[in-house]
């Protein structure tokens, strides 16, 4: 889903500044060429960034064995057939990706894994250690059959740096005000692409994570959206949104989840200068997450007490 919100930013944003600098008013209107332009410069964006903007490496998977393997490896198949290919210039990062872009798209491919491979050597290994604390030792984690990103590996695709945590900055002092032996790493740099989070049971437990502004501002109007451990996707079409406060008043986001069970775009009017939804429900708990779309309590941990107008579309998430 990082890798469609840099896709659409591509979209709206960069290739429009060609000659005649039209809106695109309908991702549908992309041909495949552009497609795939689209997605060799999302790619390139997250490598450059993990290379600290100075270098980057493609890992692709070859017929021949690329290693020796030794006695106490075993083999994947896989693994032992990486080729690197480094590149020290963006601009070739991304044509390299362009030439090569149904490495990562052809069913079969294995493009995820390639791409992952791909981060993590961008970033290399001894930076990867340094970015994280004490809380997070992997970038991924086992559950119920399935591997799941750590928050340390989504930061390193929206930021390019594997910090464990949402919040700005580094914290070295504990909730005890005790100097902690390793700080913990959050967020250094505004994003790109931008981070926003909600979850009922988080939100029940009282462990809700506090996005800081590094992530809720990005520097195109593009979130990605962690929602109840399921990702998405919303975005505005106003380049101006986060630089203009008189645009956040009242302004539509597109939403996208990805899912078969969504077959049209959610178009959402937020309007930040009413302030009456709490009251909205006669709802007798009181209890504002458990009567509203866990969607619209996403939008408000950016936008707080915002009123959201679905359009018609009937509510989700």
């Amino acid at each position: 889903m990082v890798i469609q919100a840099r896709i659409i930013k591509y979209l709206l944003f960069v290739r429009q500044s060609g000659s005649d600098g039209r809106v695109l008013h309908s991702l549908c209107e992309v041909g495949q060429r552009d497609q795939e332009r689209a997605l060799a410069a999302a790619l390139s964006d997250s490598l450059w960034l993990a290379g600290q903007e100075v270098s980057a490496t493609v890992t692709l998977v070859t017929e021949e064995y690329c290693i020796t393997p030794h006695l106490d490896y075993k083999l994947d198949n896989f693994t032992e057939r990486l080729q690197l290919f480094t590149f020290n210039n963006k601009d070739d990062l991304r044509k390299f990706l362009l030439d090569h872009v149904q490495c990562f798209k052809e069913e079969g491919s294995h493009g995820v894994i390639l791409f992952l491979y791909s981060l993590i050597l961008s970033r290399t290994v001894d930076r990867l250690k340094d970015d994280l604390d004490s809380t997070t030792s992997h970038l991924l984690y086992l559950s119920l059959g399935n591997f799941v990103c750590r928050q340390a590996l989504l930061n390193l695709l929206l930021t390019g740096r594997a910090s464990p945590n949402v919040f700005n900055g580094t914290v070295y002092v504990g909730e005890d005000g005790r100097p902690l032996e390793r700080p913990l790493q959050g967020v250094l740099t505004r994003s790109d692409v931008g981070y926003l989070h909600w979850s009922r049971e988080e939100m029940e437990r009282g462990r809700l994570p506090q996005v800081g502004s590094m992530l809720k501002t990005p520097r195109f109007p593009i979130w990605l959206c962690c929602i109840n451990n399921s990702y998405s996707v919303a975005f505005s079409m106003n380049h101006s949104l986060l630089s203009d406060w008189k645009m956040e008043h009242q302004f539509q986001l597109n939403y996208y989840n990805g899912q078969n069970s969504q077959n049209t775009m959610a178009r959402l009017t937020v309007d930040t200068h009413s302030h009456h939804w709490e009251a909205s429900s006669s709802d007798s708990d009181g209890d504002p997450e458990k009567r509203f779309p866990s969607l619209e309590m996403t939008i408000r941990t950016k936008w707080d007490g915002a009123v959201i107008d679905w359009n018609g579309t009937v509510p989700f998430y």
